[in-house]
């Protein structure tokens, strides 16, 4: 039969998983096992079944309530306007020719990606700042950055 501090000790072990694994999830299995401790402290005659079912319960519980309404939300840039990005600027990945095409680099991601094969009417280094002109299609036009 477990005792309250058997299911503290079980909760504290998962949460100190959490930090080896990058999920954050196993926390929620082990704030669970806190809740069915401190439930036994107060009522301490509960059947292990019961313990079980609480802790599964308490923990789906928490994890669906982290998903839903807790999480940090993330924001994506699908169907921003490509008339947004223009003005960017970016480095070049690769030498860029006015016949050929290259990589720009942003720092932050541009519609998704932060990498971008791109053209431009001169001749440009690899390493040289360079602003967006234009999204055409999967490729965007570049300028000198000023």
């Amino acid at each position: 039969m477990f005792e309250w501090w058997h299911w503290v000790a079980l909760g504290l072990c998962l949460a100190i998983a959490e930090l080896a694994v990058p999920a954050f999830f196993i926390i929620w299995f082990g704030l669970g096992a806190v809740g069915v401790g401190l439930l036994l402290l107060l009522a301490p005659g509960l059947a292990l079944a019961t313990q079980l079912l609480v802790w599964a319960a308490a923990s789906c519980a928490l994890a669906a309530l982290w998903f839903r309404f807790l999480r940090p939300q993330t924001r994506t840039t699908v169907g921003t306007s490509a008339d947004s990005v223009a003005g960017e600027i970016g480095i070049l990945v690769s030498e860029l020719s006015p016949r050929g095409r290259g990589q720009v680099r942003f720092q932050k991601p541009i519609l998704g990606a932060d990498v971008w094969e791109c053209y431009a009417d001169q001749h440009l280094a690899a390493g040289e700042r360079v602003r967006v002109v234009a999204v055409e299609g999967n490729f965007i036009k570049v300028e000198a950055g000023k």
